[in-house]
């Protein structure tokens, strides 16, 4: 089947007789890395945001799949609980590595789906990376609820991005949190930058100028700490 033919969008069985909705967007220029992308708590595969990031991984040589968790298929608010989150990423990441035969396998996402991805290969969930859009350290105004105590078990390079005005991610309590974790983990602060990487007019920059930011420091991430299969 050549990548043409894998657009789809796919139905994905992630068990119990139960299915979610995906789709895999080759790139203009590929480069032979998949990146499995899933969307946030409030979001789901065709949102604004997920568009956003798709079009912005695409332009760096990525192809990606964005899939929809299980709340959303069936169009809950409530997310599942993590174990549920997790079961679903799996069965969509393999599924989606069978199919296009990468290279490269990198999974991640935007807050709560990156936060997923991170958990699933802290539990030893096999990639060659994590690329983590806006990783939600902790919910908004509860910055005493952290969510690392994974992080540390995470053995493959990952990048995360997170705004200087992220509600979700304190930036002292994150630079903190660094302390502890290996040098596999490259932090990239986007300077005025909130948890949907908006920026302010008064910053004097633009969304579009942080996405091209977060497309630069992607592709030199890449290149520096993500190996090839031989």
């Amino acid at each position: 089947m050549n990548r043409s033919e894998l657009a789809g969008p796919w139905r994905v069985d992630v068990g119990g007789g139960e299915t979610v909705g995906a789709m895999f967007e080759p790139a203009p220029s590929p480069s032979g890395t998949l990146y499995v992308c899933a969307h946030g708590a409030g979001g789901h595969m065709g949102d604004s945001s997920m568009q956003a990031a798709t079009r912005l991984m695409l332009a760096c040589s990525l192809d990606v799949v964005r899939f929809n968790f299980l709340y959303r298929e069936k169009k809950a608010n409530r997310p599942d609980a993590m174990p549920q989150l997790k079961a679903c990423f799996a069965a969509v990441a393999a599924f989606a590595s069978a199919a296009v035969r990468p290279q490269r396998l990198i999974l991640g996402g935007r807050s709560m789906g990156g936060r997923a991805a991170s958990m699933l290969v802290a539990d030893g969930y096999a990639c060659d990376g994590l690329l983590l859009l806006a990783y939600p350290l902790h919910p908004a105004g509860q910055p005493e609820k952290l969510r690392d105590a994974h992080l540390g078990r995470i053995t493959v390079p990952v990048l995360c991005f997170n705004g200087t005005r992220d509600a979700l991610c304190r930036q002292d309590l994150m630079q903190q949190t660094l302390q502890s974790l290996s040098e596999l983990w490259t932090m990239h602060w986007l300077d005025g930058a909130d948890h949907s990487f908006h920026v302010l007019k008064s910053s004097g920059r633009t969304d579009r100028d942080v996405l091209a930011e977060v497309g630069d420091a992607t592709t030199a991430w890449l290149a520096a700490k993500v190996r090839r299969k031989p």
